[in-house]
């Protein structure tokens, strides 16, 4: 069957939508890696080249970027059904376990069980997010412009603290700038993809938006302007349009604002969360419900806080993947006419290595709030630079974290068992030190 061709039929679609949802472990790279070997390899629904596309401009979005290629090929095989039933899939499982984790988290973190399980499992973290941006560098880093492009975005983000929405665009200008604009592709356009409509693409934008805000309006009325559900509604939602390359970009301006801005909960629990998503599956981008619950458990204004942990779990999960729905419905039909254009895919290419850049900023603030106990800051106008308290080492964490990388990078180790063994460890260590 060929879905270049509109032949998949939706019945059997279905449950490999669900076969891929159940397998999407180890954040966006291993999950884009499913999609690949299910949908290009094993049942050869898409084409290699389309793929490719597909995932360039996921990449462009703000927001998770293995969500929105989900979406984004569930509309290639059956259009806005099949878009919705591929995106939601994606999310469900790890929606679902995700709660429960953030549940037990917050009423029985301060057990030896899972303060050790924690301990170990935030190191083996930073490895696998280190793992990632190497897995990402690879495949976005093919020449020195690349190369130049990733080192800016570092710099500018790291050291200046640039906005996400200024790379992105300075990447994807610089890209458009480099590749010969009069050359084009040829490319086999799918019959049962209807041709981009600008008044289609109103039409589609107004329902989204409405699907997206009139939920957050009825917050605001229910629980008034101040309530914990309104801010988390405001700032995730901001966090979905101004956050791009995906979850690991994203995570980097959500940790710094919920850690140092917002105070919703401190790094180390920060941490904790991406563990819970790295060992669920579906999108990383989930750890922010982790973030969501945390923030109304602890402000629970009229409500228990175990439902408003609930709440704003859920808040936080609509407000987050809603927008993703609204970004590839509204773009998809255009960027499937503009796909085979050279330039658009050198602009794509460029922001594809800023990401590198941003991932590498996330995994050393990751890192430092492993091994470190204690995290400054210095600044000079308007450089900063990270400054650890070098008597807050922790050596244990190094070793935890050295081990986890050398056991992915070095013996190709799956992730799930390096996450166990490293939880294992912590576990033990806690249990011995505390007699």
């Amino acid at each position: 069957m060929n879905a270049e061709h509109g032949t998949v039929p939706f019945r059997v679609a279905l449950p490999v939508w669900t076969r891929v949802a159940l397998l999407s472990f180890g954040g966006p790279a291993g999950q884009i890696a499913v999609m690949h070997r299910i949908l290009v390899e094993e049942r050869r629904w898409v084409g290699e080249s389309r793929f490719l596309h597909c995932m360039s401009y996921c990449m462009l979005l703000p927001g998770p970027e293995a969500q929105q290629l989900a979406t984004y090929l569930g509309w290639i095989l059956h259009g806005t059904r099949g878009g919705l039933v591929a995106g939601l899939l994606f999310v469900a499982p790890g929606f679902l376990s995700l709660l429960v984790l953030s549940i037990l988290y917050a009423q029985f973190r301060d057990t030896t069980l899972l303060e050790g399980v924690f301990f170990g499992l935030k190191p083996a973290v930073a490895a696998v997010v280190l793992q990632a941006l190497l897995r990402i560098g690879r495949r976005a880093l093919v020449g020195w412009r690349s190369v130049a492009i990733a080192a800016a975005a570092f710099m500018a983000i790291f050291f200046f603290q640039v906005p996400f929405p200024w790379i992105v665009a300075g990447a994807a200008i610089a890209g458009w700038l480099t590749v010969p604009h009069g050359a084009q592709e040829t490319v086999t356009r799918a019959p049962a993809l209807a041709p981009p409509s600008w008044l289609r693409a109103a039409a589609t934008a107004a329902f989204w938006l409405a699907v997206w805000f009139l939920p957050v309006a009825g917050l605001a009325a229910l629980f008034g302007p101040s309530s914990i559900f309104l801010s988390e509604a405001l700032f995730f939602s901001k966090a979905a349009v101004v956050t791009f390359g995906g979850a690991y970009a994203v995570l980097s301006y959500v940790a710094q604002q919920a850690v140092e801005v917002r105070g919703w909960l401190a790094a180390g629990e920060m941490l904790d969360g991406l563990g819970m998503a790295e060992t669920t599956p579906g999108p990383l981008i989930q750890v922010v419900q982790f973030v969501g619950y945390m923030a109304a458990f602890r402000n629970p204004g009229e409500l228990a806080p175990l439902a408003a942990g609930v709440l704003g779990s859920i808040v936080t999960a609509w407000v987050t993947f809603v927008p993703c729905f609204l970004f590839v419905f509204v773009g998809a039909p255009f960027a499937e006419h503009l796909r085979g254009r050279p330039a658009l895919g050198g602009a794509l290419s460029a922001i594809t290595a800023a990401i590198v850049g941003v991932i590498l900023n996330l995994t050393v603030w990751f890192t430092l709030h492993t091994i470190f106990t204690d995290v400054g800051e210095v600044t000079a106008g308007p450089l900063r630079i990270l400054w650890p308290d070098w008597s807050t080492l922790s050596g244990v964490s190094l070793v935890l974290a050295v081990g986890a990388g050398v056991a992915l990078l070095r013996f190709s180790a799956d992730m799930l068992p390096t996450l166990f063994t490293a939880a294992l460890l912590g576990l033990a260590w806690r249990i011995a030190t505390r007699g």
